[in-house]
């Protein structure tokens, strides 16, 4: 017997409706905040990971799925949505274009992880990236964005922010940082980190790390002036749409491309797995693509994590929609064949395909969540006319044949 592989899951209809509420719900922000949706493919050159994501990252070193294709090529299935967005903008000269460009995704991501409750090997995540702004109001217009998103769903998320400067900024902090572990007991990999990526011993979740970084330098104390007022810029227009946030120097995120801003959206319900997305800006992305220089700023959300939280917006009973077809032998190709035009006007039609009894064709429009009942037997063949029950009220209405489509498509709450 085959099965399903591990760390991937089967959307059943119900799930796969959550699912899609969750992406609607997704979709019609962005729109409200001018973003076009944009689709890369599901895999991309193994090197446009590696270059843009960071080759020392854990998601380059442990996580990506990498094959090769029949002409030797190594590809890669998408880890993350950020960099495929930008080869995409970069390819495609979207940079010639209007600036300040926005664009949202939506979409299956592949990480080799552990799996376990709201981590899947393949994940869903929603994301949206901004091109051509360099100021601190696209920082806040995108964390405003996700923080809006957990609002509507009903999610009490809380937001970290932390600037991880620009490259001088780093640069120093990097000193420092190394110069502080110099000597301390380190996890191996950690140890590794230290020569390579010193940023990374900051996002290690390891014990003994994390009390090693008690006293550790803070990355705050080395904001040249132009990255330190472009945060405290970031933080006064939070403040100014009364979003709630708190600061932490160690908030780096696991992506090499990151700099200045870095957020976390976070819950206290899952346990340890406690972010739900995040982001940050990454000026410099662009250029190493082959691009311009053309600062941008973007986030993630994990949707698998957020889908766990069983938000209230999800829970809400959908309201009924459509018509159920109610019908017997020997009229019922008849009826069928008068109420399908339902369909070519957009109403949702349904009818019993087994020639149940008309009690048990009732019980399914009530199961299907119809708003309608259609009614149409011999009698009412004969007489040129049908039986619309509302499954509201349970009243009826006569309605002629010869208008039936013109008059239930008008009815309110059929579509």
């Amino acid at each position: 017997m085959y099965q399903i592989p591990r760390g991937t899951r089967d959307f059943l209809p119900e799930q796969a409706a959550r699912f899609r509420r969750l992406e609607e719900i997704a979709v019609a922000l962005a729109s409200q905040y001018g973003y076009g949706e944009l689709r890369t493919p599901i895999f991309e050159y193994t090197e446009l990971f590696a270059r843009s994501v960071g080759e020392s990252t854990d998601i380059v070193e442990k996580e990506m799925y990498t094959f090769q294709d029949r002409g030797e090529r190594s590809l890669t299935l998408r880890p993350e949505g950020t960099a495929g967005v930008v080869r995409a903008f970069v390819e495609n000269k979207l940079y010639n274009g209007p600036l300040p460009a926005k664009y949202y995704y939506f979409g299956p991501m592949f990480r080799y992880e552990k799996p376990q409750a709201g981590r899947y090997r393949q994940l869903w995540q929603f994301g949206v990236e901004l091109f051509g702004a360099a100021g601190p109001r696209a920082d806040v217009e995108v964390i405003a964005l996700g923080w809006q998103y957990f609002q509507e769903l009903g999610i009490k998320a809380t937001l970290v922010l932390n600037s991880i400067g620009c490259r001088q900024c780093r640069e120093e902090y990097k000193k420092a940082l190394v110069a502080y572990l110099q000597g301390r007991k380190t996890c191996k990999l950690c140890a590794d980190r230290l020569e390579r990526n010193p940023l990374r011993v900051l996002d290690c979740k390891e014990e003994s790390c994390q009390r090693e970084l008690e006293e550790a330098p803070r990355i705050s104390q080395y904001l040249c002036p132009q990255c330190r007022e472009h945060f405290e810029r970031v933080k006064s227009g939070l403040s100014a749409l009364s979003i709630p946030f708190t600061q932490d120097d160690r908030l780096v995120r696991g992506l090499d491309y990151y700099n200045r801003t870095t957020f976390e959206y976070k819950t206290t319900e899952l346990g340890s797995q406690d972010a739900l997305g995040g982001g940050g800006r990454y000026d410099g992305l662009v250029e190493l693509i082959g691009g311009p220089a053309v600062p941008a700023v973007g986030l993630a959300l994990g949707i698998d994590r957020t889908e766990l939280m069983d938000p209230p917006a999800l829970r809400r009973e959908p309201r009924r929609r459509g018509v159920w077809l109610v019908t017997m032998d020997p009229v019922t190709d008849e009826a069928i064949a008068l109420a399908h035009p339902l369909r070519r006007q957009g109403v949702y039609l349904g009818y019993d395909l087994e020639g149940r009894s008309f009690k048990a064709q009732f019980k399914q429009a009530d199961r299907n969540n119809c708003r309608w009942s259609l009614i149409i037997g011999p009698d009412d063949l004969s007489q040129g006319q049908a039986m619309l029950r509302d499954m509201e009220t349970g009243e009826q209405r006569p309605l002629a044949l010869e208008n039936l489509v013109e008059l239930v498509s008008q009815l309110e709450g059929v579509k």
